[in-house]
């Protein structure tokens, strides 16, 4: 089975006093005691954002670990993925990510785990990532239209609640016809997808959502989608 859950913000970076997308993550496994392994490439290997993160999964049922593009663990970054139960993608610069990404590899070692049932998962960049295309920041200006890595089709757009900028550039750049129609989702929201298929949204605050977006004719549609609100499960 293969699993991606991709959210337009929250997790432990945004809401560290509320983990239910964490959790709702590590529960795909289906395992009592998964490996969670935390990309941080988009940041830059930030030292606070891997200390947050090992602060937060530190009080969850895994056993959390690491990939630095920039200090690999083993000279078998390929292998050292493929152990993994989890790969969790961080924010930052999507441009960059896919960049180091590509030239050291790792497009091809994620596909392959992803393939083999290991989840994946990200917030931001890290969930752009996963996508044919995304609307990004990455350079200042516009946001822009950036080729990703096409696991899953259509174009994402995260944070579509917070930055009052997302919403219209997303409608323009996919009416223009520079990105394809897609999703977009709120800071709390997640999208997962099973075998490709989008299975359910579920959100970590009550007002998070997400959306389908797509180009009509002359017109861009959006689309609420329903949403199911962890709070009932992980109070």
């Amino acid at each position: 089975m293969r699993q991606i859950i991709a959210m337009g913000g929250g997790g432990f970076s945004m809401e560290p006093e509320n983990l239910s997308l964490d959790r709702y993550i590590l529960e795909q496994t289906q395992k009592p005691n998964p490996r969670v392994c935390f990309v941080p490439t988009a940041s830059g290997d930030a030292d606070s954002y891997i200390l947050n993160f090992y602060k937060s999964f530190s009080t969850l049922p895994c056993r959390p670990n690491y990939l630095s593009i920039f200090k690999p663990p083993s000279a078998d970054i390929e292998g050292f993925v493929l152990e993994q139960d989890v790969i969790y993608v961080g924010g930052g610069n999507t441009r960059s990510l896919m960049a180091l990404w590509r030239e050291f590899g790792l497009d091809q070692f994620l596909f392959k785990a992803y393939q083999a049932g290991t989840v994946l998962a990200g917030i931001s960049a890290g969930a752009n990532c996963w996508f044919e295309d995304c609307s990004t920041d990455s350079l200042p200006g516009e946001f822009q239209p950036l080729t990703c890595l096409g696991y899953l089709k259509g174009s994402f757009c995260p944070h579509y609640d917070s930055d009052p900028e997302r919403r219209p550039s997303y409608h323009q750049l996919i009416g223009e016809g520079a990105l394809k129609g897609g999703l977009a989702a709120d800071d709390g929201a997640a999208v997962h997808f099973i075998d490709e298929e989008l299975v359910q949204v579920v959100s970590s605050r009550t007002t998070a959502k997400a959306y389908r977006v797509k180009r009509n004719g002359d017109q861009v549609q959006e689309e609420t989608l329903e949403s199911h609100y962890l709070g009932n499960v992980y109070p």
